[in-house]
This record gives structure tokens, C-alpha cells and sequence, in this order.
């Protein structure tokens, strides 16, 4: 059996023809759709880039005991897991961060990798001094212009040589067995860089400074009048996507893989393009559709169905579901489900699912309501991570944050490891400067609102989803802090 997973970052599904989008251009999604089976009711579980990719390796939520972070030495490891029993495991990526100090442990559990340099901030090319930067909105950044010199024509680009990466892979193994690939690019995550050929096919003249980049903050009257112009630079990295995502297609067809190989196309979250007067997703609000309910396909060859399914499904779904197709078992400490009968028959796993970021609001959904739970108190504590890997996305965790630290008893997933309990500071990234959070406490009817616009008072509703909570905290071992933080009974 072979297993291959398409990964995008950042990828909206409501700029998806097969979720009903009508102006993008996605014909090879389309094409993917009539393979796949297609869910609609994929949510997040933690948040953001790596939180998520932590997610596809353990198939367990971690936004509760930590933050942005590396595997940790107790953690399962899909890829690991399929490394240990005789299948091969190979990651082609240029997504950046994993080469940072928070994410430097998730490559080393493939059995090979490649890293594509060139996306964004990564330190790829070297440039001493300052570098004019053009006129510009929004973000812009010296070392993302150095790389973009370096990427002057789409066969240069990252995500170009990401992909053809993966062909190689293709062409190189399809006759072999037992092996699983990752193909996993950037794009479309921000800063929508694309050549100027790709936009012309959504606007043929612009004469606005340059915006590809919004940052994570609202709009503003001076990015109002070029939302669109964001939104057609992303709709044109989306269509380099798309062509991408079908030179895997062609092979597939080509090598005809789809006898006995498992596809699987999903993201990390989504990402707001102007929706609710915001860009991006913001720590300092609530986590919208937008961002939390994200595009999944996945074709299993021993059923071969396709078509919509409506089951709730999560990112904490797709370890165990590809351990079982390889036939290993699935760890106790995966909480995910596997999606084998889901896939063939529609089979529900869940009827609600958690998704949040560490140390802001705690989000309960049953894909009708979606119930958003702020801290109790102003000061939001209290909060700490737990682990035994202190580094945050791009440096270790400094000196002063270690000096206080504490030695936490086992949870039931460190393989009996006690853990270092370090006080968060990070979420004074989320305070304002008296120390108070700006979340709320909502309760929005998806159904009645999809654009969460109106939210609603509902007691016997939101009692439930507490409840509902409080279940799933219990059932992740979440610190009995968490309860205090966010006004919790744990019963």
C-alpha cells in the first residue's frame, strides 16, 4: 500500500469551486473532488502552523498544555511510527518554519526529507546592509525581497520545486510498495507572491503600491480600497496551486496508483482575506470559519468512494487513519479517529470537536453552533506550558522564563515523564496595556448565520457545549488549570 498527502498552508475552502466558489480557478481541485470524497465538516483542532502539523503527527490536540512548538521526546509520531514498521516515510516541503527552533524536531521522524528554501522571511539568501524596499502596504519585509531575486519565474519559485520534487518521488518509486509521501508547500499562506502572468487572469491593470502581504490585524482605511487586489493575489496563488496539485493528478493517472494508494489533500487552517473587517487569523479574536473550518479531501482505494460527506471530522483524524491503512495499530495516546468506514459509508466519529490556540479563547462545535468560550478573568491566568523541548517559534525560551520553572506530575500521554511547568508569557501578545484580554464569550448558529455576524443567547445551548467541554478536556488530560483559567467545573 502507498499513502501520498498534498498539504497547503493557509488554503480557504470558501475560495474552492468544490465548495461552491465561482470566480476562483480551481479546475484540478475539481478534478480531485470527483475522485475524492470530499468532507465538509473538517474543522482545526490547534492552532497555528506548527500546532497543526504537531496534530498530523500525534492525532491528539495540543493547544491545551503548550504553545507553538517541536514534537516533544514522548510524543507518537505518525511518520515515525510508519518509519519503525517497514514503511517509508518521505517529507518534501518548503514550508520554513520546520527549520526554526519550534519545529526542528518533525523532519528528522520521516525516514528522508528535502527542504525547498525561499518562502517568506526564511533565511535563505544573504544580503549585509539595508535593501530599498519598494512602496508598499501592508508588510514588507527585506529578506522576503532578497528571496523573491531568487524567484524571479515560476519554475523557480518554492512551491514549483516542491512539487516537482514530488513527481520525482513519483517517477523514481510508483513501483514500489510501502511507502508513504508528503508533499507539503507554503502557499498559499501570505505573502500571495505570484508572477505577474498568473494575475492578469483576475485583473489587467493595477496601479495601487504593493499589497501582498496584510498583517494580522484589521483592516484599515488605508488597505480598504485594495482588499480586492488582495484577494485576486491570492486567488492567483491558489491557481498555482491548483496547476501544481495536478501534475500529482497526472502521475497518479499515469502510474495508476489509484489501485492502491491512499490521497489525502488537506490543510493547516484558513485564512481571512477581509471577512469581518479582519485579515489573516488573528490571535485577538474569535477564530471564524473562515480560519477553523478548512477543505479535506481523501480517496481510499479499497473503497474507493467519493462524493460529500458530512461527517465532523478534525486534523487529529488523519494519523490514525493512516496507521490503519497501512495495517499498524493505532496508539492509546492518538485520540483521533480512523476514517476508514467515515470514507466508505459515512460512518460519524464525533459529534463535537475542540479547536483553539494556547492561552486564548477554547472554541466547541458541533458544525451547527459554534461556541466560543473566553478566559473568566482579565488577566487570563492562570497559564503555563508544559514540555520538556522550551523553545518557541524562533528562539529558546530565554533565561528569565526558565528561572521560575516548576516540575509538573505525568499526564497520561508523557509516557510517564514529568514534564517542565513554565509560566506563559506569550499571551501578553494578547493583552492590551493594562494586562486585559480582548476575547468574548460567543455562541453563533452556523446554520441561521453562516457569516457568524448575529450571535445569538442561547443558556441551555451554551450549558451543553460546556459540558461538551469540559468531556474533551477530560479525555486530553488538559491541565487542571485550564478548568480555573476558563471558568470550567471539571466534574
Amino acid at each position: 500500500m502507498k499513502a501520498i498527502m498534498i498539504m497547503y498552508d493557509s488554503l480557504n475552502r470558501h475560495m474552492l469551486a468544490p465548495y461552491g466558489c465561482e470566480w476562483t480557478k480551481t479546475p484540478n481541485f475539481e478534478r480531485l473532488a470527483e475522485r475524492c470524497v470530499t468532507f465538509d465538516k473538517c474543522y482545526v483542532g490547534s492552532l497555528p502552523c506548527m500546532p497543526a502539523r504537531r496534530e498530523i503527527h500525534t492525532g491528539r490536540y495540543n493547544f491545551l498544555h503548550r504553545s507553538w512548538g517541536p514534537m516533544e521526546p514522548y510524543d507518537d509520531s505518525m511518520p515515525e511510527i510508519l518509519k519503525r514498521n517497514g514503511v517509508y516515510s518521505h517529507l518534501i516541503s518548503d514550508h520554513y518554519h520546520y527549520w526554526e527552533d519550534g519545529g526542528c524536531t518533525y523532519h528528522n521522524r520521516y525516514s528522508s526529507w528535502e527542504n525547498v528554501r525561499g518562502q517568506e522571511g526564511d533565511p535563505w539568501k544573504g544580503c549585509v546592509g539595508d535593501k530599498v524596499l519598494p512602496p508598499h502596504i501592508g508588510q514588507c519585509g527585506k529578506q522576503d525581497m532578497v528571496n523573491r531575486e531568487y524567484t524571479d519565474t515560476e519554475d523557480r519559485m518554492a512551491q514549483s520545486v516542491t512539487f516537482r520534487a514530488g513527481v520525482e518521488f513519483l517517477e523514481r518509486n510508483h513501483g514500489a510498495d510501502n511507502w508513504f509521501l508528503q508533499v507539503e508547500t507554503f502557499d498559499p499562506h501570505e505573502p500571495f507572491y505570484v508572477q505577474d502572468e498568473d494575475l492578469m487572469g483576475f485583473e489587467t491593470e493595477y496601479d495601487g503600491p504593493l499589497f501582498d502581504w496584510p498583517g494580522y490585524h484589521r483592516v484599515t482605511e488605508e488597505e480598504r480600497p485594495y482588499v480586492q487586489h488582495v484577494r485576486n493575489k491570492y486567488a492567483a496563488l491558489l491557481q498555482m496551486c491548483d496547476r501544481n496539485l495536478g501534475k500529482i493528478l497526472d502521475k497518479m493517472d499515469e502510474y495508476n496508483l489509484w489501485e492502491d494508494t491512499m490521497l489525502i489533500v488537506n490543510t493547516d487552517h484558513g485564512f481571512m482575506l477581509g471577512e469581518h473587517d479582519w485579515w489573516a487569523k488573528s490571535n485577538e479574536i474569535n477564530f471564524y470559519e473562515e480560519i477553523v473550518h478548512t477543505p479535506l479531501f481523501i480517496y481510499d482505494p479499497r473503497s474507493r468512494a467519493a462524493g460529500r460527506c458530512e461527517c465532523l471530522v478534525q486534523t487529529i483524524d488523519l494519523a490514525p487513519t493512516l496507521l490503519e491503512f497501512f495495517g499498524l495499530p493505532v496508539p492509546g495516546d492518538m485520540l483521533g479517529h480512523v476514517l476508514k468506514d467515515t470514507i466508505a459509508e459515512g460512518k460519524p466519529v464525533r459529534e463535537t470537536c475542540l479547536y483553539g490556540t494556547c492561552g486564548a479563547q477554547i472554541s466547541c462545535t458541533d458544525a451547527h453552533y459554534a461556541y466560543v468560550l473566553a478566559p473568566a478573568v482579565k488577566t487570563n491566568e492562570p497559564l503555563y506550558n508544559y514540555t520538556l523541548m522550551p523553545t518557541h517559534m524562533r528562539e529558546m525560551f530565554p533565561t528569565e522564563e526558565l528561572q521560575e520553572l516548576e516540575l509538573s506530575e505525568p499526564f497520561s500521554f508523557t509516557k510517564g515523564c514529568r514534564l517542565l511547568k513554565i509560566k506563559n508569557v506569550e499571551k501578553r501578545e494578547y493583552t492590551n496595556g493594562l494586562g486585559e484580554h480582548p476575547y468574548k464569550t460567543l455562541l453563533v448558529d452556523l446554520k441561521k448565520d453562516p457569516k457568524e455576524s448575529e450571535p445569538i443567547s442561547n443558556p441551555e445551548v451554551e450549558e451543553y457545549f460546556r459540558k461538551e467541554m469540559v468531556r474533551i478536556m477530560k479525555e486530553n488530560d488538559a491541565p487542571k488549570e485550564q478548568y480555573v483559567r476558563m471558568g470550567l467545573e471539571a466534574e
